[in-house]
């Protein structure tokens, strides 16, 4: 399962980072940057593939902060 970030017009580029780092901890800073700036530019990005339960813990996690994400199944 693909955990999706999706772009929104409310939140900075600062707070979707931090919140990937902190809702996500298997990323890197790097990869949280790029997650956001994919988002950012193309309307959403896939943040992880992993198995359905831990997708939905970080969903979860990103929803708390005010993001949007979603849970795509495949890779």
């Amino acid at each position: 399962y693909t955990l999706v970030l999706h772009n929104d017009d409310v939140n900075s580029m600062d707070h979707v980072v931090r919140a990937l780092l902190v809702s996500v901890p298997e990323l890197t800073v790097e990869r949280a940057v790029e997650v956001m700036l994919t988002a950012h530019e193309h309307g959403r990005a896939d943040v992880i593939t992993c198995p359905l339960e831990r997708a939905e813990l970080y969903r979860d996690r990103l929803e708390s902060h005010g993001l949007t994400a979603t849970i795509r199944k495949g890779a």
